[in-house]
């Protein structure tokens, strides 16, 4: 349920909201906006008690939450979040680009990777320090040891670091070295890693399961803001289908949906979305162009050596022909917005 306060609701009335929906059952989880106040009860408790505030001062009315994921609403939070890591903001005004090679394969090869994407204007850099392959003779990640080299390719470049984390076991870990940490997308129903993700004040990147429905994707956001952590982002990354000629199919569609059922910011691999080189600048435009926050790209000094993922992964002048085809979607939009506010 939410109680929607009244724009000239006291404070001492909002507390006495808060403190009432506790005696119902629920917690309450205030978004203070603009203009006014919103009080969500989560949980499951006395649902009478909190319809009968309608009535209490200060309220302006009292709704059911339609869809089961209460907090990642914009039902609860109309305006939309943004994600700040170490001075980016994720759902700003400005498109991010997350950048770096699928695993830290080298001292030399992450460093290399990490001063080129920032030139190309890349504003985080990305690297596994952990892997989850499909194969256990696949390599896996070189643990602790790459965590130190992305902490280095951060000092030299000032770049915000995103790593993976697998295992309830590394978060601690992990947060020692990364800015932010990746929820992959075979755990993303993991949900013990989810709790425990929940308790640390580090932002969240959730990708969406290869068969998950958006629902499930945002049920599993949904772990992560009732647990205490509401710095989290969205990413599709495309999802199993009956095609062949791509590893996934990249759901454009689910970027705009995600984006009106939530107020999370949402961003796009193009890269696992349909992993083929040739497919990743079209389906980077394409992913900006219908609302993507940001995107997450694969690059390597040499796709052809890459111990994981280089028929997706990008070369150095690959990936900053992507950024320099980035701008047009931007055009487009901005002729689109002045068009339409003249024809206004």
């Amino acid at each position: 349920m939410i109680v929607n306060m009244s724009e000239k609701a006291t404070e001492e009335q909002i507390q006495h909201v808060v403190e009432r929906v506790r005696e119902a059952g629920y917690q309450p989880h205030l978004t203070r906006g603009t203009e006014r106040t919103i009080i969500a009860a989560v949980g499951s408790g006395r649902r009478h008690e909190i319809e009968a505030l309608q009535v209490a001062p200060g309220v302006d009315n009292v709704v059911a939450i339609a869809q089961p994921f209460k907090l990642v609403s914009r039902q609860v939070r109309p305006e939309r979040s943004v994600v700040r890591i170490d001075g980016v903001a994720i759902g700003g005004p400005e498109v991010v680009v997350i950048a770096g090679p699928c695993s830290v394969e080298s001292h030399e090869q992450l460093l290399d990777t990490a001063h080129a994407v920032k030139r190309a204007g890349a504003t985080m850099l990305r690297g596994g320090a952990y892997k989850p392959r499909t194969s256990p003779y696949d390599f896996q990640g070189l643990g602790l040891e790459a965590l130190k080299i992305l902490q280095q390719a951060r000092q030299e470049t000032g770049l915000p670091i995103v790593t993976e984390v697998m295992s309830t076991e590394d978060v601690d870990l992990i947060c020692e070295y990364a800015d932010m940490l990746q929820v992959g997308a075979r755990n993303m129903q993991n949900f013990a890693l989810l709790r425990r993700l929940a308790t640390i004040q580090k932002p969240i990147l959730l990708k969406r399961g290869p068969s998950a429905t958006v629902k499930e994707w945002l049920l599993a956001a949904e772990y992560l803001l009732s647990g205490g952590n509401h710095d989290v982002v969205l990413c599709e990354r495309g999802i199993k289908t009956f095609e062949t000629e791509m590893r996934n199919t990249m759901d454009l569609a689910a970027i705009a949906l995600a984006r009106d059922l939530s107020h999370l910011p949402v961003i796009a691999d193009p890269s696992h979305g349909t992993g083929k080189q040739s497919l990743i600048a079209a389906v980077s435009r394409a992913a900006v162009a219908i609302g993507a926050d940001g995107l997450i790209i694969e690059v390597h000094p040499c796709p052809e050596r890459a111990l994981s993922d280089g028929p997706q992964s990008l070369d150095f002048a690959g990936f900053a022909r992507v950024m320099e085809g980035l701008s047009e979607p931007l055009r487009r939009t901005a002729k689109i917005s002045l068009a339409t506010a003249q024809a206004i």
